[in-house]
């Protein structure tokens, strides 16, 4: 008897609003079944043509992960966990501030990790994020 685990279907998906570099060795976005993975966004290139605070660095983000999530067939709703990687903790507030302008709750749950450096150096906030299809945190029960 093959007791082996039936393979689960993988899509990259991939969007124009959040282009994958040519040389990139990692996707932006999977969905794995009905999970939908991403790899850490930042605020590149928009952080390059004009100064970004954390604020808005964290929106911009949440702006990219939002189409991600869009593109695999999901919704603002289906985001379900964030790991928010931040490299001054004093920036808390702001990144607070901005999920609670950008999401309405329940808000999805999280992680806030400081830490030393960022890929470049104006980049002060990365975000890894998880959704899942079929689900809507907005009809979400309880409390």
């Amino acid at each position: 008897m093959n007791h082996a685990a039936s393979p689960v279907a993988v899509r990259h998906v991939k969007t124009d609003k959040v282009p994958e570099l040519a040389t990139a060795t990692w996707s932006n976005c999977l969905v794995v079944g009905d999970e939908i993975v991403m790899s850490g966004m930042t605020a590149h290139p928009a952080s390059r043509q004009q100064t970004l605070d954390t604020y808005q660095q964290t929106l911009v983000v949440l702006g990219k992960i939002r189409d991600l999530v869009e593109a695999a067939g999901g919704s603002v709703g289906s985001i379900t966990k964030l790991v928010i990687y931040v490299t001054d903790i004093a920036h808390k507030d702001e990144v607070g501030r901005a999920r609670r302008d950008f999401f309405g709750t329940p808000y999805p749950c999280s992680t806030l990790v400081a830490v030393s450096a960022l890929v470049f150096p104006e980049l002060t906030v990365e975000i890894d994020a998880f959704a899942r299809l079929g689900v809507d945190l907005r009809q979400a029960v309880g409390g």
